[in-house]
């Protein structure tokens, strides 16, 4: 990822900017996609941009720390039926586990603070 740099200042064109398959889990997951903007691979931690392609659904995962997003475009539906639209900000506190899908993608803006263990038997 390229940007500009000036006296303390760091600009990231996220517009037009290629996302990569996103595999945290060490797979790439389909219809998932990333933009790391602030992201510390050995400590899980930090921010990026997350695209849903139409369809697209998470892993089911549990938090082991906080996680949290803002929708920036479309919808995510998660595994509980819960609907979360555009402008909506959403926590999950650790020890909370589900999955998510977009039926028509989104784009979200995801702040973790540590890695999610992928569940099996969900």
């Amino acid at each position: 990822m390229s940007g500009t740099r000036s006296e303390g200042r760091e600009i990231i064109p996220t517009a037009g900017t290629r996302f990569e398959p996103f595999d945290q889990y060490g797979e790439v997951v389909d219809g998932l996609s990333w933009l790391k903007l602030n992201y510390d691979s050995q400590a899980v931690r930090g921010y990026y941009l997350l695209r849903f392609a139409p369809g697209a659904r998470s892993l089911p995962h549990i938090h082991t720390a906080l996680e949290e997003f803002i929708i920036l475009e479309g919808e995510l539906v998660d595994s509980d039926g819960t609907t979360f639209r555009k402008g909506d900000f959403v926590r999950f506190q650790p020890g909370s586990q589900h999955f998510s899908i977009s039926p028509h993608g989104c784009l979200i803006l995801v702040f973790l603070h540590g890695r999610n263990q992928v569940l099996k038997d969900y």
